[in-house]
């Protein structure tokens, strides 16, 4: 599970890796940590370190511009923070709302989370058809909302100030 923020040099969020990792990248001293969990340390023999939630690399690294975060299936769940799309329960699959026998595609904007029961329920109709309202549209999150609607982050309000204003 991906646990840490990774920011560039310039504070700019970058991607979320493990916690291991993000102590390893901690150890080697190509990150600092800027945030951390407030009562969880890593303790060794010759180590002991603040537990990292966020971390910032040291040196620059060069992105290639991304306007949109890519399309996947675990994006889309938790874009939508595993509730359904339809009832609101807990979801476990991806619906198209213009099902893919209609020549619905895969993107943002077409999926959805949904419960089993209401993918089935729905089937290959379009949710006007089944009679089934969206309780909430789809939309395209942005790169850096998408890292952090992964870590689980509420919304940007949650985040310390330092953070929220450069996402």
């Amino acid at each position: 599970m991906r646990d840490t923020l990774v920011l560039n040099a310039s504070f700019e969020p970058l991607s979320t890796v493990t916690l291991n990792r993000a102590v390893v990248l901690v150890l080697q001293d190509k990150a600092v940590v800027e945030q951390s969990h407030p009562e969880l340390r890593v303790r060794a023999a010759a180590v002991d370190l603040p537990m990292p939630r966020v971390i910032r690399l040291c040196r620059y690294v060069r992105v290639p511009f991304r306007r949109h975060a890519p399309w996947s299936r675990r994006g889309v769940l938790v874009r939508d923070q595993h509730r359904c799309a339809y009832c609101g329960k807990r979801a476990t699959t991806v619906d198209h709302v213009v099902p893919r026998a209609q020549g619905g595609r895969d993107t943002w904007l077409n999926t959805v989370a949904s419960c089993a029961e209401d993918n089935h329920r729905k089937a290959d109709r379009t949710p006007d058809e089944a009679g089934m309202p969206l309780l909430r549209e789809p939309f395209v999150p942005s790169p850096a909302d998408a890292m952090l609607l992964a870590l689980g982050v509420g919304g940007r309000e949650a985040l310390p100030e330092w953070l929220g204003s450069t996402a």
